[in-house]
């Protein structure tokens, strides 16, 4: 080998790959960060309760509840703590969950949520925003709430999978087989949300494969490539958020949807249960209007629709939503969402109580 061969050799094996920064497994992260056993159990029994209510085993209403996305721990904690003390009140007849997003999809680019980008300057952290996030997801935990979130990428919810009760798989994610195969693996009941187009044959198609096992390429906790064996999740169910200028949430749209779903339950192993999204799609983009569908939707399920398991919102301390500010996101009014807009508090709490009357 040449001289000049050499170099070039030498330069290829010690330049380092740009771009390119390592992260803890996600075993050194839930040890760093620890769930008790004692809180292990809470998250366990708080799974429990939302699989009953699939079941029909418990007559409360789901009500999935929360920011658009967490992008600020102390604001997600002041609205945590009022939750709780709001729980206390509804407890009886409300299973209320607390949204708890740290990943967020976009259609072309923006902010991608806390655990990729905390800092919200554009460059991205996400060692960072894995510690970020799991410190803050375990607080609320702490609090003693039930947590939901999306899960977009698989190898992010092995981080922070063991805190989470629900867990929602979006509509452009739902025709994904790698996400099938996710949810698979899930240990806790996972909604999935019906295509942009409106219909949920995606959804339900789904739900079956992601009631069967898997045998696919995944990471275990040390981070190594493996293969998995999944053994099937049971507890999946259909998400209702409307489609393009599309609404579902009508007594005729969720007959349809659970009519689809009664015709493979017989043959899988799913539930032919449905929770209605009060905001994107069904709400046209108008956050206000999630008030008047939750009611609606509550009322049918009074009227007899047992289909019906639940309701989500889109709620933070402030109504509507900001955009970014300054170069690093400086000057970001408290409580007020940076991405879709959200319900007030105060319209959350008067919903909630009415909800609970119905």
């Amino acid at each position: 080998m040449s001289t000049n061969t050499q170099t070039q050799a030498q330069t290829v094996e010690t330049q380092p790959l740009a771009g390119v920064r390592p992260l803890p497994t996600p075993r050194a992260l839930k040890q760093a960060i620890p769930l008790s056993d004692e809180l292990q159990l809470q998250v366990d029994q708080q799974r429990q309760q939302v699989r009953d209510l699939l079941a029909g085993k418990d007559e409360r209403l789901l009500v999935i509840t929360g920011p658009c996305s967490l992008h600020d721990p102390e604001a997600a904690l002041d609205y945590g703590r009022r939750l709780v003390e709001l729980n206390e009140q509804l407890s009886d007849r409300l299973l209320i969950v607390m949204r708890a997003y740290v990943e967020k999809p976009r259609t072309t680019t923006g902010w991608k949520g806390l655990a990729y980008d905390p800092d919200r300057n554009e460059k991205g952290d996400i060692n960072k925003g894995l510690d970020v996030s799991r410190t803050l997801l375990m607080q609320l935990v702490e609090m003693g709430l039930p947590l939901a979130t999306e899960a977009l990428n698989p190898m992010t919810m092995m981080y922070l999978e063991d805190l989470i009760s629900w867990t929602a798989i979006g509509a452009r994610t739902a025709e994904s087989q790698i996400h099938r195969e996710m949810i698979s693996h899930l240990s806790m009941p996972v909604g999935i949300k019906n295509g942009t187009d409106g219909s949920v044959d995606t959804a339900v198609n789904a739900m079956v494969s992601a009631s069967r096992s898997h045998h696919c390429l995944g990471m275990d906790v040390d981070g190594n490539i493996a293969m998995l064996d999944t053994p099937g999740n049971p507890d999946t169910h259909v998400v209702l958020r409307g489609g393009r200028k599309l609404t579902n949430y009508d007594a005729k749209s969720i007959e349809q949807a659970v009519m689809q779903l009664e015709e493979v339950k017989d043959k899988n192993d799913i539930h032919a249960k449905v929770i209605v999204d009060c905001s994107h799609d069904n709400a046209q983009k108008q956050h206000e209007r999630q008030l008047d569908i939750a009611v609606q939707v509550a009322t049918q399920r009074k009227e007899g629709n047992k289909a019906i398991v639940g309701v989500m919102l889109e709620s933070f301390l402030k109504a509507g939503k900001q955009g970014m500010k300054g170069p690093k996101g400086e000057g970001l009014e408290y409580g007020l969402s940076i991405t879709d807009p959200c319900l007030s508090w105060e319209q959350t709490q008067t919903l909630l109580t009415q909800l609970h009357q119905i």
